[in-house]
């Protein structure tokens, strides 16, 4: 990812003082920077990863999670999110009182609700529900 993508991304999370980012992968800049500025960051995988000195891990599944793991989450993101996590995700924000927030590949538009927020070589998808403001 590049800097200038990475760095606008944790300054429109870091807003949020606690945030569980799903499916980190191998790609941990965000949640780095986020660390960096401050916030809470909870990384989860349905694999095993390293993630950077600050950065909490967690196994678990989106798709059949454990409520407990995102019971301090003010936020859930996902970066680089595939279309069958979106609703998922969203879900399970909604579940726990959370804001979701994701990108995607590019190619894929979100198959859910959205308002969206213009980065320097990215878009962040930020989850809606009707009578929210968006």
């Amino acid at each position: 990812m590049k800097l200038d993508t990475c760095e606008a991304l944790a300054d429109e999370l870091a807003g949020y003082d606690s945030l569980v980012e799903v499916g980190i992968g191998r790609r941990t800049d965000v949640a780095r920077a986020l660390v960096a500025r401050g916030c809470r960051v909870t990384a989860l995988d349905i694999y095993s990863r390293e993630v950077p000195d600050g950065v909490a891990f967690v196994l678990d599944d989106v798709t059949d999670p454990d409520l407990g793991n995102f019971a301090d989450a003010e936020a859930i993101y996902a970066l680089n999110c595939p279309p069958e996590l979106h609703r998922p995700i969203r879900d399970l924000a909604r579940r726990v009182g959370a804001d979701c927030l994701f990108t995607t590949l590019g190619g894929d538009g979100p198959v859910v609700p959205v308002s969206r927020r213009t980065l320097p070589g990215e878009t962040l998808f930020v989850t809606t529900w009707p009578g929210s403001e968006g």
